[in-house]
């Protein structure tokens, strides 16, 4: 049996998105090697601060997060997750802080 045409669309829109998804992780991944974040964060594990999947998992489905954590990076911050403050980094570019936000609040 021949695929139809909307199948194989489907079919390619679905790689386009899961190539863009890993350009993305790997740019996040990248921008906090880049800088001092893996010093005290982890995907799966509390370091210092909390891992990854615990902030992806604290403000799932809140619209406000992305913003918010953008900021909070930007600025530092404390009192969310404990006594130890996370560190300002306002040389991170702010479309590189998107990037990381978005690939953290994707992780489950």
């Amino acid at each position: 049996m021949k695929p139809s045409l909307l199948s194989v669309a489907f079919a390619a829109a679905g790689l386009l998105a899961s190539a863009a998804a890993h350009a993305d992780a790997a740019k996040a991944q990248a921008v906090m090697k880049g800088s001092d974040c893996m010093a005290c964060h982890a995907e799966a594990t509390k370091l210092v601060g909390p891992s990854y999947k615990d902030v992806a998992k604290k403000y799932a489905g809140d619209a406000k997060a992305p913003a918010m954590l953008v900021e909070k990076i930007k600025k530092g911050g404390s009192g969310n997750w404990g006594a130890v403050p996370m560190t300002p980094h306002p040389n991170l570019k702010d479309d590189d802080l998107k990037v990381v936000v978005d690939w953290i609040l994707s992780l489950k």
